[in-house]
């Protein structure tokens, strides 16, 4: 009998990530102080790597993959070792921790160190009451962004409001603790399966009012598999949803992709690099163009991406075959 297809990523709910992983950082990071709780981090993070059988397969799946293309060789030997998806998942663990303290006011953002690249650009801009549109990933924290922006960390003299699209399905539990610790964390979220012309128009009025709109462009379609861009990522190709930069074009605003990385997958000390990369591509252009102009964006962002993680593979947190052609 021929072995069944595994379930497309957006199937699942929060496999490396489930609700009583987030729901133990919560009650923990209310009762304890960040230094406790980040130490805690790494028996919940042993814990859950024992009991999810799927975390391991996807984070031992992905590794192996990351190997060949690791910068040092000694990140290479962590990736192929048996105790590779160990160190990932425990990774994840200190990132939700970091999430949690973002969005509790409890982070030192001191220690996010941005870089020599386009964030001087974007801020300027953002003074100026421009808006942009980001494309992050599920590389490192980009949760850190929302959280600059909530406690008016950004570097603009201004509050600038940020917009997230995601799968509420696929991040249901976690949103709900953003909830129960922000109450505010609920209003700037909008569901991507509910996106529609009435959604692009919106987006295009908080972009023109100086906002930010957040999406990631790591993720893959299942209605619409055969729409995905096919893209060489780590040693073969990967499916790229359009979705992201299609609505990229729609809206015509400035387009950065962001990542936010942590310089030691398992330090105690949670020091961040903050990189902003702007893409160069217009869309004053035709339709047919404008799908052509997305399509280069993909590519443009997956390079950037895949670079990331020959750097960082142990704060890649998707945790499903990335590989998969098919739902």
């Amino acid at each position: 009998m021929k072995k069944s297809e595994p379930l497309h990523w957006s199937l699942h709910r929060e496999q490396a990530g489930g609700y009583w992983h987030v729901k133990l950082m919560l009650i923990l990071f209310r009762f304890f102080p960040m230094i406790i709780l980040r130490v805690f981090a790494f028996p919940v993070g042993f814990f859950y790597f024992l009991l999810s059988k799927n975390g391991r397969i996807e984070s031992r799946r992905f590794l192996q993959k990351a190997a060949p293309f690791a910068e040092k060789p000694g990140t290479a030997k962590k990736c192929r070792s048996w105790l590779g998806p160990m160190r990932h998942i425990i990774s994840f663990s200190l990132a939700l921790v970091e999430k949690l303290q973002s969005w509790g006011g409890k982070f030192p953002f001191k220690d996010i160190h941005f870089q020599d690249d386009d964030i001087e650009e974007l801020i300027r801009n953002l003074e100026k009451g421009k808006g942009a549109f980001l494309i992050c990933s599920h590389l490192g924290n980009t949760e850190l962004l929302r959280g600059l922006a909530n406690f008016n960390q950004t570097g603009v003299s201004r509050r600038v409001p940020v917009t997230t699209i995601v799968d509420r399905h696929v991040t249901a539990n976690f949103t709900r603790m953003l909830k129960e610790l922000n109450p505010q964390s609920g209003l700037d979220i909008i569901d991507a399966n509910e996106i529609g012309p009435g959604t692009a128009l919106l987006l295009e009025e908080k972009i023109t009012a100086g906002e930010l709109v957040v999406i990631a462009g790591d993720r893959t379609s299942a209605g619409s598999a055969e729409k995905n861009f096919l893209i060489p990522f780590l040693g073969e190709d990967a499916p790229f949803s359009p979705g992201a930069f299609y609505l990229a074009s729609l809206l015509k605003a400035p387009v950065y992709f962001v990542f936010a990385l942590r310089r030691g997958d398992l330090s105690l000390k949670p020091e961040y690099g903050m990189h902003v990369h702007k893409s160069p591509l217009s869309f004053d252009c035709t339709r047919k163009e404008r799908a052509l102009r997305s399509s280069e964006m993909a590519h443009s962002f997956a390079a950037f991406l895949e670079g990331y993680c020959k750097k960082y593979p142990f704060q890649w947190y998707n945790f499903f075959n990335f590989w998969q052609k098919g739902a």
